[in-house]
């Protein structure tokens, strides 16, 4: 059985899809950009922006019960591949040991510069 999770803190889906889909005891969390709960875009540097989608793909996993502390694996979209080596520093913010999984790839988005899916797992049954 599937549910969808939703957050009114983190930026409604821009199309046909949940926020988080709870599955099998996983969170499968949509990508997240820099944007607020509005849909309007935020952050000035390319900092900020990481910062700022992080947020949300946590404020979505605690919405689905767990946190990044939780997550297995995460996907990295980001418009510049020259980005890469600030994106990691910064991540380690978000992150703890164990670290979870990860790929990474270079996107065409569009006004922003970069994008964040995870799969977190929910502790118990929810």
């Amino acid at each position: 059985m599937i549910s969808n999770v939703s957050s009114p803190d983190a930026p409604p889906p821009a199309g046909p899809y949940a926020q988080a889909a709870l599955s099998g005891g996983f969170a499968f969390l949509a990508g997240q950009g820099p944007f607020d709960e509005n849909g309007q875009r935020v952050g000035a540097t390319f900092a900020d922006q990481v910062r700022r989608t992080f947020a949300n793909l946590e404020t979505v996993a605690q919405a689905a019960g767990s946190s990044l502390a939780n997550a297995g694996r995460y996907g990295v979209y980001l418009r510049n591949p020259d980005d890469f080596a600030e994106f990691n520093e910064i991540a380690r913010e978000f992150l703890s040991e164990p670290l979870p999984a990860r790929t990474t790839i270079e996107a065409a988005l569009r006004g922003f510069d970069i994008e964040i899916d995870a799969i977190v797992v929910v502790p118990g049954d929810r």
